[in-house]
């Protein structure tokens, strides 16, 4: 059994959860022209490294962000979304 680590309830069955895609940044709605939308809304990125997604454990319906090698699909850390900001 493959685990991942939620970091509100700990190591959990890989099954107990949904990926949401990469976390992206927001456009201003009031400045963007349908073009850029479509491309942000349909258009994924196809590269190497590492990426920062969003992921939910389905159970509590918590939603959380991982860091995800896209090389060799190893999940390199979990966090909370409140941490994304102090990054910045």
């Amino acid at each position: 059994m493959k685990l991942l680590t939620c970091p509100m309830n700990g190591p959990r069955n890989i099954d107990e959860f949904q990926s949401f895609g990469p976390v992206r940044a927001k456009l201003d709605p009031n400045a963007t022209a349908d073009r850029d939308w479509s491309r942000h809304l349909f258009r994924a990125e196809n590269r190497k490294g590492i990426l920062v997604e969003w992921w939910r454990h389905v159970p509590s319906n918590y939603f959380f962000l991982a860091e995800r090698d896209l090389v060799t699909n190893e999940i390199i850390r979990t966090f909370d979304a409140s941490q994304l900001r102090d990054r910045a």
